[in-house]
């Protein structure tokens, strides 16, 4: 007979931790091996073309990482990529298919450039955040489009995100050539905003801006919000099915709505930080490229908002060095997007026979 006054033994972590820990060990794992694969492959056409490999890849890594400048010039272009795929990630999570981003980010973008624009005398304190709100106002506003479209009209959100991504580029575009264009440019962009609504650097002397703080900041964020709040864990009941969210009383209306929100929000913020940070003005076509992007690198972190984090560091690393390897080397910087499609296809196929196997 038990002693009741004796303390319990420490309880064991159950099967479903350890089921959750061992599955996330073995994204990590098939997400290097995919890296590799993808190097590995890229190799050949490197050497058909009579040059070495190795020194290519040495100088895309010295490119990416081998000076200052460099090394800033990469985290503020990974920025945007991991605030849209965090986004992208848990959307995915409750299945709700946002490939959204390229738009939400151009019209958080345009909301942000107004205000700088046009509340230019506001002091830097007040005008840079009030600029990201409106970016991220804008970005989610335009991500609850889709699913609106989705529950009252049955428009798939993949159908509805992927429209809005076109017509989101072209609000770009029509507000470049309207009353936010620049007179005279020779480009479609809007004046340059004043020194008030620039980023500052997070290190003094680089270009480093902080918007690679606001996106780690996020990420930790998201994190906390999926894994450790009852909002994300409706999130995740409806990611495990209907019969389960509807066994649990968790709402589809509603949690395709918060997190079609939440996603559009942090790409819209990622487009704000885009202008302020990077371009300091406003230019027709600154979000193409980034939201498809964003589902790649939501994929390659198996969907796991800690893991987009080195994920998009990745890509933004990667371009960061092509340049560099084109220009040391001879290697065609459209390398790049081989080794980033390649590492895609590696990821899935993966995941693909992670799938088969959990079926049979």
């Amino acid at each position: 007979m038990r002693d009741l006054g004796a303390e319990p033994p420490p309880r064991k972590q159950s099967t479903a931790r350890l089921l959750s820990d061992v599955g996330a060990w073995r994204a990590i794992l098939l997400a290097g091996l995919a890296v590799t694969l993808a190097f590995v492959v890229t190799a050949l056409p490197i050497m058909v073309s009579g040059r070495n490999p190795l020194l290519a890849y040495w100088a895309l890594l010295r490119g990416a990482v081998g000076s200052v400048d460099a090394v800033a010039f990469a985290f503020n272009k990974s920025t945007p990529y991991v605030l849209s795929a965090v986004g992208v990630a848990i959307c995915f999570r409750a299945r709700v298919i946002n490939i959204g981003s390229e738009g939400q980010l151009a019209v958080g973008g345009v909301a942000a450039s107004w205000i700088a624009l046009h509340l230019s005398q506001w002091p830097s304190f007040l005008l840079i955040p009030v600029s990201l709100v409106a970016g991220g106002v804008a970005g989610a506003v335009w991500a609850c489009i889709a699913a609106v479209m989705r529950i009252k009209r049955g428009v798939h959100e993949v159908l509805g995100t992927l429209m809005l991504n076109f017509v989101g580029t072209l609000v770009v575009s029509e507000v470049l050539h309207g009353t936010m264009g620049e007179p005279g440019a020779g480009f479609p962009q809007s004046p340059l905003f004043p020194q008030s609504a620039w980023l500052p650097s997070l290190f003094p002397g680089t270009d480093m801006h902080v918007g690679i703080a606001i996106a780690v900041a996020a990420v930790v964020a998201t994190h906390i919000l999926f894994w450790h709040t009852p909002f994300g864990f409706r999130l995740r009941l409806l990611g495990s099915g209907d019969n389960v969210a509807a066994y649990a009383g968790a709402s589809l209306v509603r949690g395709m709505l918060q997190v079609m929100l939440i996603a559009g929000g942090l790409a819209g913020i990622a487009g704000a930080i885009e202008v302020l940070g990077v371009h300091y003005r406003l230019i027709e076509g600154f979000s193409q490229g980034f939201g498809f992007n964003a589902v790649a690198i939501a994929l390659l972190a198996a969907l796991n908002p800690l893991a987009v984090l080195p994920a998009g560091l990745f890509f933004g690393f990667l371009e960061a060095g092509a340049l560099a390897m084109q220009r040391e080397i001879g290697v065609p910087s459209s390398l790049v997007f081989v080794i980033q499609g390649l590492t895609m296809i590696f990821v899935l196929c993966a995941m693909g026979v992670g799938f088969k196997q959990q079926r049979i």
